[in-house]
């Protein structure tokens, strides 16, 4: 059998339609098939390749931490030097109080972490989470996601949950004494790309600080200069109590992480000691490959290049056929009448070259969120191909 027929017969499927995009190579912003297709991927394999694919600094240091060793013990035993100059270098980009590092292997399970943290911590078991948000698909992250029909089938999840409208103030009065946390995207993903505003941000922080409550903030998308800033929540200015981040963070390796101030992570340690456990978290070359992108980011000075990036694509893409542009930085979506008006065209995008796709819970709207380092003549080639898809169908 063919790489597609494996790939059908013994990988496990999620869709009856997946894209079998079959891939030899990648390097940069592109993808490379094994009959010389070549590909544009606009986003970054849903928004992990914030530096590109394989860029070589993050490859020198995987190979430099291969010659050195590979995982040795579970989590938070042995110091392994890839792990505690990630965790330094990651607090020295946020506000002192964000100190202490958990480091994990993906978003959900970041999300999982930071749920059991601020339940230990407050003593408390109500969770607030955002309709239409989207932290993961582990019963935990699951429970606090904000779409019923991701849910219902694997129902009971955990209880008491309760769910806000992202932006709304009139909901912030279902945070209570009785909250041990509201978990809450930066930018809303899946939901198609919503941005509150500052003051609502603002309001949030208050109205968990006057109930005790512990406000996660879920970067796991928005995170390592995605939105023009290393921190998304830098535009709104307020400071979460844990940090959740993953995908971007890793240069194309797994490895997530929640982050908080080290009076509270310290609850971890007793009653019961081992509060929580990863054998692979921070496995030492996901973190070599972590601490060369957050290097990467700052040197090459890619975030400061986001917002005329992001202009370019909302000028070049005009058309009658898009009814709106939502935006952060390089977070986009470009809104069509309906799904079945959308999805031609991405189809017919991919077949000319250009990979994009559409959100969980917005398939009206294009995702568009290509790797950081693309450039302005990458970003006009991929518009004219977007145009061509959209004056195609």
């Amino acid at each position: 059998m063919n790489n597609r027929q494996l790939f059908l017969s013994h990988l496990a499927q999620t869709t009856d339609f997946p894209l079998m995009i079959e891939v030899e190579k990648a390097e940069g912003i592109y993808l490379y098939g094994p009959k010389g297709e070549k590909y544009i991927d606009l986003i970054s394999g849903i928004g992990v390749s914030n530096v590109g694919h394989r860029h070589p600094k993050v490859l020198k240091a995987i190979h430099d931490q291969l010659d050195k060793y590979l995982h040795l013990m579970v989590y938070g035993e042995y110091v392994q030097t890839p792990q505690t100059l990630l965790a330094k270098a990651l607090c020295d980009t946020l506000p002192s109080h964000l100190d202490n590092v958990y480091l994990v292997n993906s978003g959900s399970e970041a999300i999982e972490g930071a749920l059991k943290l601020a339940k230990r911590y407050t003593n408390r078991r109500e969770l607030i989470s955002c309709v239409d948000a989207y932290h993961g698909s582990s019963h935990g992250s699951l429970s606090v996601g904000g779409n019923e029909l991701f849910k219902r089938a694997y129902r009971p999840l955990l209880p008491g949950i309760k769910h806000i409208v992202y932006g709304s103030y009139s909901d912030l009065e279902k945070i209570t004494g009785d909250t041990a946390a509201v978990v809450i995207e930066t930018i809303q993903g899946e939901a198609g790309i919503r941005v509150a505003c500052r003051e609502y941000f603002k309001a949030l922080r208050t109205r968990c600080d006057e109930t005790g409550t512990l406000l996660i903030l879920d970067e796991i998308q928005a995170g390592f200069g995605r939105t023009g800033k290393f921190w998304a929540f830098e535009h709104f200015e307020f400071v979460p109590d844990i940090l959740v981040c993953a995908k971007g963070m890793g240069g194309g390796m797994p490895i997530g992480a929640f982050i908080a101030n080290k009076e509270v992570m310290v609850v971890f340690k007793n009653n019961p000691l081992l509060g929580h456990i990863t054998t692979f978290g921070g496995h030492p070359v996901s973190a070599s490959a972590s601490l060369a992108t957050i290097q990467i980011l700052l040197e090459e000075k890619l975030i400061e290049q986001v917002e005329a990036k992001a202009n370019l694509f909302k000028k070049l893409l005009v058309h009658p056929k898009i009814n709106g542009f939502r935006n952060k930085g390089l977070m986009m979506a470009l809104e069509f009448e309906s799904f079945e008006v959308l999805k031609p065209i991405i189809d017919r995008a991919i077949e000319l070259g250009v990979i994009s796709d559409w959100f969980l819970f917005c398939d009206d709207s294009m995702r568009i969120a290509p790797p950081l380092i693309i450039t302005e003549e990458q970003i006009r080639a991929a518009c004219k191909v977007i145009l061509r898809a959209i004056d195609e169908n």
